[in-house]
């Protein structure tokens, strides 16, 4: 079990990330990797130890987010809009399992902060035009296949084409959609799930679930105030992220080449 690798202080740290997720998640219905995965590498620096957790929460949770709201979804625009979606984000799942590890968390931090300054800014992501609606989509599809992250960029076309009392249940499904794949594609290339870690977790992640259900309506009346919040914290973690992601990196070059 991978969190018997961690000490008592580190499983804390942890511990709380994952309560974070769950109420993000639900309190703004999307973003709980986006704003989740970052922390998570200071703890322990490999997307694939902690993307088959989270993808396992975002089933178990959508699932029983969904269980008696699916008559809320607009199937209409999700099937319209799925067709841009999952094809780049299979290509990104194999990039995910492919890529150096260098590489991916560059990719990852760089994302996190690009997201962190368009909310500190409150500069947003917006279309207006069905022909920036499908890059969005191809962009957000791609970045989830890779890192889960995606979900602002496809949120921004289904804020504009889905009615607001139907956004976060028809998101909810994408999520379901894509993490599916995703998961789908772990098994079939024989990556690690980490299952009994995400069980394990899960009771955690459903305090901040249960949190975020019972904020999501403070936070969709406030949320200019929670997005500069939090992109603010976003843009410190991205950076120190990338700093330490980089340092390590150089430290180890020059001991290879001292050795």
């Amino acid at each position: 079990m991978v969190l018997l690798d961690f000490s008592p202080y580190q499983l804390v740290i942890i511990g709380i990330i994952f309560m974070w997720t769950g109420f993000v998640r639900t309190g703004l219905g999307f973003g709980g990797a986006a704003l989740g995965l970052p922390l998570m590498l200071f703890v322990q620096n490999n997307p694939l130890l902690w993307l088959p957790i989270i993808a396992t929460h975002l089933l178990f949770f959508s699932a029983l987010t969904l269980a008696n709201r699916l008559h809320n979804v607009d199937w209409n625009y999700l099937g319209k809009s799925v067709i841009y979606i999952i094809p780049p984000a299979i290509v990104g799942v194999f990039g995910l399992v492919n890529f150096p590890l260098l590489w991916l968390n560059t990719f990852i931090y760089s994302i996190t902060l690009f997201y962190g300054f368009i909310w500190l800014l409150n500069r947003g992501i917006q279309s207006q035009h069905g022909w920036v609606d499908r890059i969005l989509l191809i962009l957000g599809g791609y970045i989830a296949g890779i890192s889960l992250t995606g979900a602002p960029l496809m949120v921004a076309v289904y804020m504009r084409n889905v009615d607001k009392s139907k956004l976060r249940d028809t998101l909810f499904v994408l999520w379901f959609i894509l993490v599916g794949i995703k998961m789908s594609t772990f098994i079939a290339l024989s990556v690690d799930l980490h299952f009994m870690s995400a069980v394990a977790l899960l009771p955690i992640a459903a305090i901040g679930h249960f949190m975020g259900l019972r904020a999501h309506s403070l936070i969709v009346r406030n949320d200019l105030v929670f997005k500069r919040w939090i992109g603010g914290g976003l843009i410190i973690v991205s950076i120190l992220g990338l700093c330490e992601l980089y340092k390590t990196t150089l430290l180890e070059n020059l001991a290879n080449h001292f050795s």
